[in-house]
């Protein structure tokens, strides 16, 4: 499997090159593309995704939501399959992301670690036999993060909301009043270089359940991303996620 990791000079896109070069998932060639590449075909590096010729099985994308259209068109061009493992898109960039998969094979999540799709599973699934308990989620991530609250943590109270489709987000509580019977109430801790942290307060006022997610290593996100590019290889244009990894 030869990955193109788009966003290669940024944090994740340098761990994501290593982790091929490593073979992780089967990778056997890596192609950097990043804004400050100096470009060398030989050597596998550009500093943009419209100029690689070479031949490549599936795009990683670690850069930035804003070159969403960009990288789509140019996936789409080249019948490449695509991760996006950016966040903070806006609607019309995951409109975007939905219209390109029509045509192409597409992995989309909010979060590249299989814990945490498990996570989402096992919080729906709880949410279920306490219909009537309180839910909040807390988020904490490093103080560089853009993204409030956190892709993940939406996906989560998504995936709550599931079975509560009456639910209201109720983002950052910050006005006076008491909590209303259908809010899941989602709060976001930005703090020195916490990788990113998840939890799902489920209480009933006589018990409470607690879920939890600790990303010890951004290497897992790295990690998950190759395993969806792998997942990608041979399928059919479609959105893909977590849960098809799961099964």
């Amino acid at each position: 499997m030869k990955v193109i990791v788009h966003g290669s000079t940024g944090h994740m896109g340098r761990i994501v090159a290593d982790l091929a070069n490593n073979g992780f998932a089967g990778a056997d060639g890596v192609i950097r593309v990043g804004r400050s590449n100096t470009e060398n075909p030989e050597t596998g590096d550009y500093n943009t995704l419209s100029h690689v010729m070479d031949q490549a099985d599936v795009v990683i994308d670690f850069s930035n939501h804003a070159g969403t259209q960009q990288l789509l068109e140019t996936c789409v061009e080249r019948s490449w399959p695509v991760v996006v493992a950016t966040t903070g898109h806006t609607a019309e960039e995951k409109a975007m992301i939905t219209a390109a998969a029509e045509k192409i094979p597409v992995f989309y999540a909010a979060n590249m670690s299989v814990g945490v799709a498990v996570l989402a599973d096992l919080a729906r699934r709880a949410a279920a036999m306490f219909p009537d308990a309180d839910i909040e989620i807390v988020e904490k991530h490093h103080n560089r993060k853009l993204d409030v609250p956190s892709g993940t943590a939406l996906m989560l109270a998504e995936s709550i909301r599931q079975v509560r489709p009456e639910a209201e987000f109720v983002i950052g509580r910050h006005e006076n009043g008491k909590r209303t019977k259908n809010e899941i109430g989602i709060h976001s801790l930005r703090m020195g270089n916490e990788v990113g942290t998840h939890e799902i307060y489920i209480t009933t006022g006589n018990e409470t359940l607690t879920l939890k997610h600790e990303a010890e290593n951004r290497a897992l996100f790295g990690e998950g991303a190759l395993t969806a590019a792998a997942f990608l290889i041979g399928k059919p244009a479609g959105l893909y996620n977590m849960k098809d990894i799961l099964g």
